[in-house]
């Protein structure tokens, strides 16, 4: 079951980019909060934490991608003591694909709802969010669907939130609202190559 598409793009672009900057960013959270040498202590001690932040979420990609869902409790003993950090919420997103790809639905709805809860960064929480409402989706949960996708405010993901909208309107029996969610999905600029298919089955 695909649940993730072209937005792991973006996910990965905000991996990326939190490797690159992270330090930056929770440095220059700081500056002015002390002394010299106060802040050379603080500096050097973020850098080593972020340091070995990061090269333990690579060992995390890493055994997800060698064991699996088989690994899972391995990852979320490492959320659970990264919890504080972006990593963990990179971990939680990760353990869910997994959850996913092996048919524990329930399990991957709970990875996404906390890294949803848990992330501050506002790209990478509409990513999950939409991730969310398709879980939901596949469970039956059309109604939680909907108001998930409601909460939905990014509008690099219009597209997506729409043409899901009406996925989850045709499975509820409303083929006028699907059409309607389709049709707006068409006309944003990350429609997918898919939603002409749709639309044409609902012509017939």
């Amino acid at each position: 079951m695909e649940l993730y598409d072209t937005e792991e793009q973006t996910v990965e672009a905000i991996k990326d980019w939190w490797k690159e900057n992270g330090t930056a960013v929770v440095i220059g959270a700081v500056i002015g909060l002390g002394g010299l040498f106060g802040w050379r202590y603080y500096h050097d001690s973020m850098v080593a934490e972020q340091e070995s932040a990061s090269a333990n979420y690579t060992k995390v990609v890493q055994t997800l991608a060698a064991q699996g869902v088989k690994a899972d409790q391995d990852i979320q003993n490492y959320i659970d003591a990264n919890k504080d950090t972006q990593y963990a919420v990179l971990a939680a997103t990760q353990l869910a694909k997994v959850q996913i790809e092996a048919g524990k639905l329930d399990d991957a709805l709970t990875q996404l709802q906390w890294a949803q809860q848990h992330t501050d960064d506002t790209a990478l929480n509409a990513v999950i969010t939409l991730r969310v409402a398709r879980v939901q989706t596949e469970l039956g949960k059309y109604d939680e669907a909907l108001k998930t996708l409601d909460g939905i405010k990014d509008q690099s993901l219009t597209g997506r939130v729409a043409e899901l909208r009406g996925d989850v309107l045709m499975r509820k029996g409303d083929t006028s609202g699907a059409y309607t969610a389709y049709t707006e999905a068409q006309q944003a600029h990350d429609a997918s190559q898919t939603l002409q298919m749709k639309l044409d089955d609902l012509a017939k």
